[in-house]
């Protein structure tokens, strides 16, 4: 018997149209796939965070969805799904197709007994897992991601997740991060490998409790978002790259959904 049913992660005619284009093309001699469908899959997965051997018969094979992923993870097609879709997005916000501004954080998430590389124990956040370390433009929009074991303090995992931009972001200027990214020399590392200005960011003095810094606010934003996926409540991945691959699809799904209440010239 046939099961059918909607749900709310599968794509729409146009959300289809938009993200068909910077899909490669199948190659010859292998047996066709349904793309479409393997992308409402993966959806599904990230952000119900089912198990792969889980994923509902309405959609195919569990290991057909999870080889298209991880080869698709290794030919860095989702990160190249993901980058096109931040320009579209900035176009539409009125901004030009890559940020001369970026925000740098990290957030230390738990590891479950899977196993895998990366791996350590925050102290400072009681964690025993791995760092998502990001940098995102002033829209939240992640430009580069960086998955490290946590025990790895926030100033040294800070210069591969600069050595991540490689040259896709030739109008960066200025980055802005709170105060554990001026330590150890950091800011000095970044004036002269990149030439780029690190600022810190600091809490008001005497101010006690939650407050709102500039700019820091828009990094923790997108941690938000990255959080409504449930696969990300931890790192539930065997390897670091499928982890990254795992919040590229997340943040996807995300722009997708905005785009699909703009207007798109096709």
């Amino acid at each position: 018997m046939k099961i059918t049913r909607d749900y709310r992660m599968e794509l729409t005619e146009k959300q289809w149209q938009i993200i068909k284009n910077f899909i490669p093309k199948q190659k010859k001699g292998r047996k066709p796939i349904d793309r479409r469908r393997i992308i409402n899959a993966l959806f599904y997965l990230v952000r119900t965070g089912c198990q792969w051997r889980n994923l509902p018969k309405c959609f195919p094979k569990w290991k057909t969805v999870y080889t298209v992923f991880w080869r698709w993870r290794n030919d860095g097609v989702w990160q190249n799904i993901h980058d096109a879709l931040c320009r579209l997005v900035r176009k539409i916000k009125g901004k030009k197709p890559t940020p001369s501004a970026g925000i740098l954080d990290s957030q230390s998430a738990d590891t479950t007994e899977v196993g895998g590389p990366e791996r350590g124990y925050d102290a400072a956040k009681n964690v025993k897992g791995r760092k998502r370390h990001i940098m995102v433009d002033t829209l939240g929009l992640i430009m580069a991601i960086v998955i490290h074991a946590a025990n790895i303090q926030d100033y040294d995992g800070a210069k591969l997740v600069f050595q991540a931009l490689g040259e896709r972001f030739k109008r960066l200027l200025v980055v802005f991060a709170d105060s554990a990214y001026g330590k150890m020399g950091l800011p000095d590392w970044v004036k002269q490998t990149l030439g780029l200005i690190l600022q810190t960011v600091l809490r008001p003095v005497g101010v006690k409790g939650f407050v709102i810094l500039p700019k820091r606010w828009i990094v923790e934003r997108t941690f938000a978002w990255i959080g409504k996926y449930r696969r990300h409540s931890k790192d539930y991945e065997r390897n670091p790259e499928s982890s990254k691959a795992m919040i590229h699809i997340a943040m996807t799904n995300r722009m997708l959904n905005y785009l699909q209440y703009r207007k798109i010239h096709f």
